[in-house]
């Protein structure tokens, strides 16, 4: 019984790879090579990419690939070392967030009284 266990997370650990997502880069891309590179990304996915991408330009960060349906944060997540957006070779970082707001001045206090 264990030695079956142990074949089978072997045979596991060893098809894991085949579940990673190759580097495409989604800017240039045709919708085949996206479907085919990517994890959790068909075809209808695939061309829902390409057609926002034609629509609203390419993209600037990976995080932009949530405006397209169907594509949410988990699947971003599971696909973004594999995803290049420029001729570079290092996959797409997050968004730079927004700076903090500043922290306010504190206030000045008020003088002891005597």
């Amino acid at each position: 019984m264990i030695k079956q266990i142990a074949a089978a997370l072997l045979a596991f650990a060893l098809a894991l790879p085949a579940f990673a997502a190759t580097p495409v880069n989604v800017n240039k891309a045709d919708a085949a090579t996206l479907a085919s590179s990517l994890d959790g990304i068909g075809p209808s996915k695939a061309a829902a990419i390409v057609a926002y991408r034609d629509e609203h330009g390419p993209f600037k960060s990976a995080d932009d690939l949530t405006h397209v349906k169907g594509i949410g944060p988990a699947t971003l997540e599971r696909n973004r070392s594999a995803i290049l957006l420029g001729d570079a070779d290092a996959p797409a970082k997050p968004a730079a967030s927004a700076p903090a707001p500043a922290k306010p001045a504190p206030k000045a206090a008020k003088p002891a009284e005597q």
